[in-house]
């Protein structure tokens, strides 16, 4: 397979602009016209107590153009105040009235001055909550998996991971498109807008503190040099990388990637066994549907099943993972179990229990046309 010089991206223009941006799931926050309300009302609150205030002591006020204080005097002198614009026309005489100005008037003017400026005002607050959220995130993000890519491939390797208990706090995906990363938000995932072959983009997902990374691009290429960087970033996580074609499994390997799927061959596969036996077919659908049905579990061996026979187990045992070599339960080899052993078995879950392939309706179509795997 032949690698193409440059890094490669299917992200639009307007995307590679904000690339390596980490978007954090945002709460729930009011409609925008409910927020502008409340602040009207409270102008007018703050607005009324002045008028209430002037009109209580209007005695000890002076309207240089008639001499006396009416109550539309008083309104017209809470605004002008407030606001101030302060045309000097009504003026505060006595000491009392003055005192009053001092203490409540000129704190409720600031208030009211707030109120006006909000909008400015919540933008930059915004931005420092943002900041905030983002070191608080970084600080507390450990052993978290990276899913690089977020097409069909992406999606059905998450909602696997969640059926069995993974938390929606320790995901991060990558996806050069930000219309992507916006569904990801939008259910409570936090997205990182990139290039996953960038290591400063898989920096800013924390990929060198991550368990695992998911590969599940569009392309080989990309693939290939995903796992590359992510391999150099970190040389403990867990890599599985998805492939359309089979002959570049070795390569994915050789890049670093622990686990290599060929989506091309194991959909193929799967057809034809179908088309042999759709019972069988059916089974294995079942098995690769993590969540409820027929699960393959990979579990440590137990102190009570250590030195039994593979068949002795309460579980279907299909294979021994013993080190870094596979056993067929078949093997002689397999039995006894040892208690550093680790078993591959099927387990069957409850009915009642979620399926994986139900995953959020806002997953659906995150990719935004068709042709994303």
């Amino acid at each position: 397979m032949k690698l193409p010089s440059q890094q490669p991206t299917d992200a639009p223009e307007e995307d590679i602009l904000g690339t390596g941006r980490v978007r954090l799931p945002r709460p729930m926050v009011e409609h925008p016209l409910r927020q502008v309300g409340q602040r009207l009302a409270l102008a007018f609150l703050v607005l009324a107590i002045t008028v209430a205030i002037v009109v209580i002591d209007r005695d000890g006020y002076k309207d240089n153009i008639d001499g006396s204080v009416s109550f539309l005097d008083a309104a017209y002198y809470a605004t002008v105040t407030l606001s101030t614009t302060g045309y000097g026309d009504i003026v505060p005489a006595s000491d009392g009235a003055r005192l009053v100005n001092i203490l409540v008037v000129t704190p409720l003017r600031v208030l009211f001055l707030i109120i006006l400026v909000g909008t400015t005002l919540e933008v930059l607050a915004e931005r420092t909550r943002e900041e905030w959220r983002q070191k608080r995130w970084r600080s507390t993000l450990r052993d978290h998996t990276v899913v690089v890519g977020f097409g069909t491939k992406g999606r059905s390797a998450l909602a696997t991971l969640m059926a069995t208990g993974l938390k929606k706090e320790q995901v991060v995906v990558v996806d050069p498109s930000s219309k992507v990363i916006d569904v990801v938000n939008a259910d409570g995932l936090t997205g990182v807008v990139g290039d996953g072959t960038r290591s400063d983009v898989l920096l800013r997902a924390e990929a060198q503190r991550a368990r695992q990374i998911i590969i599940a691009t569009q392309r080989d290429d990309t693939a290939v040099l995903v796992t590359l960087t992510a391999r150099q970033l970190n040389k403990g996580a867990k890599i599985v990388a998805a492939v359309r074609e089979e002959e570049n499994s070795p390569l994915l390997r050789q890049s670093g990637a622990d686990a290599v799927i060929t989506s091309a061959s194991a959909a193929g596969r799967l057809l034809g066994l179908s088309v042999l036996s759709p019972s069988a077919g059916a089974v294995l659908e079942d098995l690769i549907h993590q969540g409820s049905g027929l699960d393959l579990v990979e579990r440590p061996v137990t102190k009570a099943e250590a030195g039994q026979d593979v068949r002795a187990t309460s579980d279907l045992v299909v294979s021994v993972l013993r080190g870094h070599r596979l056993i067929g339960y078949d093997d002689p080899e397999a039995s006894p179990l040892q208690l550093t052993d680790r078993v591959i078995t099927i387990v069957r879950r409850a009915r009642g229990a979620v399926r994986a392939t139900a995953k959020p309706s806002s997953w659906n179509g995150a990719a935004n046309g068709p042709g994303r795997e």
